[in-house]
């Protein structure tokens, strides 16, 4: 077999106050050599020890999640996203999988069929839909079904500051609160909307305000990431 190569971008997500719905795919990419069967799944990497290099890895999980009987194969992952550091670096591994197993196994998963696996596996859709969509992505998940559109941009440089030391998902998740108050969540909604309409529009410069004013989640977390 003819090596089969998956190349997936960085996302960026929670732009503003849309958490969980609305995200942006960068020019940075992970991506999955598939070589040779093997007896035993095995992932080449550099990305560190903590990665696993078998079948507990991200990818080979995703993989058998969508079809466990895809045989075991050699895998050599090349990166440029860095690894917990709010570029969706768990995102990638994910949807690599999910592509590698409709691959592998002839599944035929339309894009759509991706983003509600991606979503269900991650337990939120923008990263997912913004890696398989590419550009800037809102999205809005159930718990069983994703509805996801892409929105053209006009073409952006973005800068983005990686602090040395990551931040996981799971305790990011654990400073947001149960509940929000009612005028200040349709406020905020209000606000996104604009958001997105300005940077459909390629008006950046009306859109930052927008996301520096977010109430839903940046100051529940900002202590993660003193400045």
């Amino acid at each position: 077999m003819a090596k089969l190569i998956i190349r997936v971008p960085a996302t960026s997500a929670n732009l503003g106050s849309g958490i969980d719905s609305v995200g942006l795919a960068l020019q940075l990419y992970y991506t999955v050599i598939v070589e040779e069967k093997t007896d035993e799944w095995k992932v080449n990497h550099a990305l560190g020890k903590d990665i696993p290099t078998d079948e507990n890895n991200l990818i080979v999980q995703a993989i058998l999640k969508v079809n466990a009987e895809i045989h075991p194969h050699q895998l050599t992952v090349i990166s440029d996203v860095p690894i917990a550091h709010g570029l969706g670096s768990s995102t990638t591994a994910v949807v690599a999988g999910i592509k590698i197993a409709n691959k592998l196994g002839d599944l035929g998963l339309s894009i759509e069929d991706q983003i509600n696996l991606g979503a269900k596996f991650e337990g939120h859709p923008e990263n997912v839909a913004a890696a398989l969509l590419g550009s800037l992505v809102v999205s809005s998940y159930d718990g069983d079904q994703t509805i996801a559109t892409s929105i053209p941009i006009p073409d952006i440089s973005a800068l983005m500051y990686i602090r040395p030391d990551g931040v996981s998902e799971e305790k990011s998740r654990q400073k947001l609160p149960k509940q929000l108050d009612y005028d200040q969540a349709v406020q905020q909604s209000s606000r996104e909307n604009v958001f997105i309409a300005l940077a459909a529009q390629g008006k950046w410069d009306q859109a930052v305000s927008l996301i520096e004013a977010d109430q839903l989640h940046e100051p529940y977390r900002k202590d993660l990431v003193p400045e």
